[in-house]
């Protein structure tokens, strides 16, 4: 595995100087969403070539892979003109990341209202899975002329909550260039911690041959939600999801997630000592 880390969860400084403390790190790759870097933009009308060349000469600089152009917005709102902007918004990212060298545009899968609130009811329905698919459509029609992969993550709260679902729409779009961000603990809520493991393993069998990264953090049970955290933290055991990485997709871009400065790169040798005892 190539092990990242969310760009906002670094350190503050400079950007070009935080692109360095990554590195130094010991970290090879970075997740980074726009919005959420001090000074950028994510604006639609922004995102031209030269903002996008920018960006990749500058993690060239620091010899570091963009794994993931985050644009993890609602493909479900029902206001239209809301959805229209968020697909243009989206076929920016695209254009974007075809420039900038990322490996693909990550989004997750909405939910049917304007508010991106969850509600289980609405959420897990099949008339929400419809929407998202149908909206999602000219979205990767768009991502396959760019010759860039747009990949979903299923969430529990979201529309696309379980790998079955997942697997539903990577079917029905059936374009090469949809594909999977895996994360096994977004896959988790209170309902099915308990069988964790049984879920990673069903998402794996399902989803392989579309999963081209992985996202790793931790999580525990506290009340009625789950809380998640760094990776060493909780109550995943992430010997199933390293091994996957391992056997099945050498290379893989893995980045970590719920971080803080103080404790990234313990994270990152938590998981490095779980791969480095997979023979």
């Amino acid at each position: 595995m190539q092990i990242g880390i969310r760009f906002h969860d670094t350190v503050e400084l400079p950007f070009e100087e935080r692109l360095q403390e990554i590195k130094r790190q010991g970290f090879t790759c970075t997740h980074i969403a726009l919005s959420k870097v001090p000074g950028f933009t994510a604006d639609t009308n922004a995102l031209t070539p030269g903002y996008a060349m920018y960006m990749r000469d500058a993690f060239r600089r620091a010899d570091l892979d963009v794994a993931v152009l985050g644009c993890y917005l609602n493909l479900a709102n029902p206001n239209q003109a809301q959805l229209k902007a968020t697909q243009d918004k989206y076929m920016a990212h695209i254009r974007f990341a075809s420039l900038m060298g990322a490996g693909m545009v990550g989004t997750e899968t909405g939910a049917p209202n304007e508010t991106y609130s969850y509600d289980k009811e609405a959420c897990h329905s099949k008339e929400a899975l419809e929407t998202f698919i149908t909206n999602l459509r000219p979205v990767v029609d768009y991502a396959e002329k760019m010759g860039v992969i747009v990949a979903i993550e299923p969430v529990y709260r979201h529309i696309v909550w379980n790998p079955k679902r997942a697997r539903e729409v990577l079917d029905r779009i059936e374009s090469p260039n949809l594909q999977i961000i895996f994360d096994p603990v977004n896959l988790l809520w209170t309902e099915n911690f308990d069988r964790r493991q049984e879920v990673f393993e069903e998402a794996i069998d399902l989803l392989e041959k579309d999963i081209c990264m992985i996202h790793l953090k931790d999580a525990v049970v506290e009340g009625d939600s789950v809380k998640s955290m760094a990776c060493g933290l909780g109550d995943i055991d992430y010997k199933t999801v390293v091994e996957f990485a391992v056997k099945k997709k050498p290379f893989i871009h893995a980045t970590l997630e719920d971080t803080k400065p103080d404790n990234a790169v313990a994270a990152r040798q938590f998981i490095q000592k779980i791969e480095s005892s997979i023979s």
